[in-house]
């Protein structure tokens, strides 16, 4: 598979995924519409994607959103599977990413210095 096509994939889920999340798609009160999709990962055979879910948030709220949205990974998929136009769609696996809170973190720490 090309790099760009694994690149275009992967943009496209998170355009996708961000969309169902700031609409409000999901119905799981778990799910904050304040996540951000901050990355994915698709495997070369897309098989798996990993969706990367970060947000301004306390870390235990993000985990309990994570948790919903992978009880809501079926559902989501069936959501790309007309977005996507592959022959498979690729299994969800959403995981927490802490860019957000460290980069907010390491900002406050740079401002306490000067």
């Amino acid at each position: 598979m090309s790099e760009y096509r694994l690149k275009r994939v992967e943009n496209l889920i998170r355009e996708q995924i961000s969309g169902l999340i700031m609409q409000g798609v999901i119905k799981d009160p778990r799910v904050d519409t304040l996540l951000s999709v901050s990355r994915v990962k698709v495997s070369k055979d897309f098989g798996y994607a990993d969706v990367f879910i970060s947000s301004i948030r306390n870390e235990k709220r993000v985990d309990k959103s994570v948790i919903a949205l992978n009880h809501a990974a079926g559902f989501i998929q069936h959501k790309l599977r007309g977005v996507l136009h592959l022959r498979n769609t690729p299994v969800l696996r959403f995981k927490r990413d802490n860019g957000i809170a460290e980069g907010f973190i390491m900002t406050q720490k740079l401002k306490e210095l000067s």
